[in-house]
């Protein structure tokens, strides 16, 4: 069963996107901010992260960045999942680390199509996580250079 982190500040939020996770047969984790999340990433390493962007003490950018450049953690793939929906925020999201950005409020088969597509790709042996500083290496397949196909 794959294990997926649900960072959210708002337990509501939490018990929502458990419930739909759970419902498509995933184990669900949660934090309720991103130094949690990055502590319990560290000791839990889960499949996939969902991650809020605007939270107390770390927000979600800070968060992926810091998880996309630990070797311990670069390779679980990060979705961010915020109620920001300004281009710039998806195009900063995707620089820390994130492989996609879905904006809130999500459908259930979006979030589901979404989380299986990048997990699937995830395990692709094609793709390897990165760091900014390259001290893990990103290799993506000539056929789809950028973001996973999503099929709802």
């Amino acid at each position: 069963m794959k294990r997926v982190l649900v960072v959210d500040d708002s337990k509501t939020q939490q018990f929502y996107l458990g419930q739909i996770l759970q419902a498509s047969g995933f184990q669900v984790l949660t934090a309720m901010d991103g130094e949690t999340a990055i502590e319990l990433a560290r000791e839990e390493h889960p499949d996939l992260i969902l991650m809020d962007v605007v939270m107390p003490r770390m927000n979600g950018f800070q968060a992926t960045r810091c998880l996309s450049r630990d070797p311990r953690t670069a390779d679980i793939p990060v979705i961010i999942l915020s109620g920001k929906d300004m281009a710039c925020d998806r195009v900063w999201g995707l620089r820390q680390g994130a492989r996609y950005y879905l904006v809130k409020p999500v459908e259930k088969r979006e979030l589901v199509a979404c989380v299986e597509s990048v997990l699937k790709y995830a395990a692709d042996e094609t793709w390897r996580s990165y760091s900014m500083d390259g001290a893990v290496s990103r290799e993506r397949t000539a056929v789809n250079p950028g973001w996973p196909r999503i099929r709802i």
